[in-house]
């Protein structure tokens, strides 16, 4: 049986292109077809590839960037912060714990969490959270100190203190900043461990990763790359920059990254798969080499798109696009998709602001699309779905691997 080789790979060119935008210092691009890598690159610069802003031109408030003096290549095992996509790395924990019992679907927060109960909040149940439907999108207490993130205690107290915007259940609202702590004291009342032990212990160890698990080491991160908003400087040295573009600026606080919470990661790709993504899927030991890893559905339930009541604009509701959610994960679809056109059952999440990690069972693969920019609105952005429907097209449901 042969195996799936791509010695000129659409795809890749179409990484190519998006990378000559010079929005993205960095990129990797990985695809497991059949349980075996058939894709696993990377390109630009994990330092020294950064926008020069000069004298002046720094976001208000911001220092200048710093950048290093010399270069320094990407690898495919180069580590990335890949922000929500760790998401989905928490909801394959949650529906773990639903499927053994430990949580039920139907079941209030409060049956968990007796705090979490005023303002209406007693109505809340693990299903709305999943579904991005408890009314909770943005904190309206008071300003959470990121120094004690990781005290469960006052992690608590403040859950406490939110009043929701809306009642529960009433309509989809990506809760980006609110679901992670939740879910993290959710599984810890639930079960009496926390969500990292139970990924470590249960997915991540036996799967052999050696990073992510929704932590953030201040040693390892060094061989990272920096996460840089505005245009390259190898584009600014091509004169490749177009008028019109606009730069995105990600919390890179320490205090915030320290964090333990499951919608912020900073994984590595290993085989070009990444850790912080909704898919199972690794580069085996020596002892394992061979081993095939093939993506596997999620429950029916997991994938099956919810109708949680009227949507709010799609501005407001999935910045800007329509998206098909099931309970927990980002789904594809035929017209428009976060993982590529004519992906109907792919599943998985998306991570600010140009990543996307995703498994794909009509194509037995398994995708990740790994950036280190964070570029806002500009001329060359179409370039980004245009890399996720060129891997939709080559490896599409017609000549998938049998």
């Amino acid at each position: 049986m042969a195996r799936w080789t791509r010695v000129r790979s659409s795809g890749w060119l179409a990484a190519r292109s998006w990378y000559a935008a010079g929005m993205q210092p960095a990129i990797q691009v990985c695809v497991r077809r059949g349980g075996r890598v058939v894709l696993n690159r990377a390109i630009g610069h994990a330092r020294g590839n950064g926008p020069v802003f000069g004298p002046g031109r720094a976001a208000p408030s911001r220092p200048e960037p710093r950048e290093s003096a010399e270069p320094v290549p990407v690898t495919v095992d180069t580590p990335f912060c890949t922000y929500s996509t760790a998401k989905g790395v928490a909801v394959t924990v949650l529906h773990r714990l639903i499927e053994r019992g430990d949580l039920a679907l139907d079941a209030r927060v409060a049956d968990y969490m007796p705090e979490f109960t005023s303002d209406g909040k007693d109505r809340i149940t693990v299903r709305h959270v999943l579904t991005h439907s408890a009314g909770i999108p943005i904190n309206t207490g008071p300003k959470p100190d990121l120094r004690r993130s990781e005290d469960s205690e006052y992690t608590r107290a403040m859950l406490a203190g939110i009043k929701p915007v809306y009642s529960p259940g009433r309509l989809h609202f990506y809760h980006a900043l609110t679901w992670g702590p939740l879910v993290r004291e959710l599984v810890l009342a639930a079960t009496g461990r926390t969500i990292r032990d139970i990924a470590a212990s249960e997915i991540l160890g036996p799967l052999g990763f050696r990073w992510t698990n929704f932590e953030w080491h201040r040693r390892r991160a060094r061989r990272g790359p920096e996460l840089r908003h505005g245009y390259t400087r190898a584009a600014r040295d091509r004169g490749r920059v177009p008028e019109g573009g606009r730069r995105h600026h990600a919390a890179d606080r320490p205090d915030v990254e320290l964090a333990a919470v499951p919608d912020r990661d900073r994984p590595v790709v290993e085989s070009g798969v990444q850790r912080g993504g909704t898919v199972a899927v690794r580069r085996d030991p020596p002892a394992r080499r061979g081993a095939r890893r093939r993506p596997r559905a999620p429950p029916g339930d997991a994938r099956r798109g919810h109708a949680a009541g009227p949507a709010p604009p799609a501005g407001l509701r999935d910045g800007g696009a329509p998206l098909r959610w099931g309970t927990g994960y980002m789904l594809g679809s035929e017209r428009f998709g976060p993982f590529g056109r004519h992906a109907p059952n792919a599943f998985g999440h998306t991570g600010l602001t140009e990543i996307a990690m995703w498994a794909d069972p009509d194509r037995d693969l398994a995708a990740a699309v790994v950036s280190s920019g964070k570029p806002g609105g500009h001329p060359e952005a179409r370039r980004y779905p245009a890399l996720l429907d060129a891997i939709a097209r080559e490896f599409g449901t017609g000549n998938r691997r049998r």
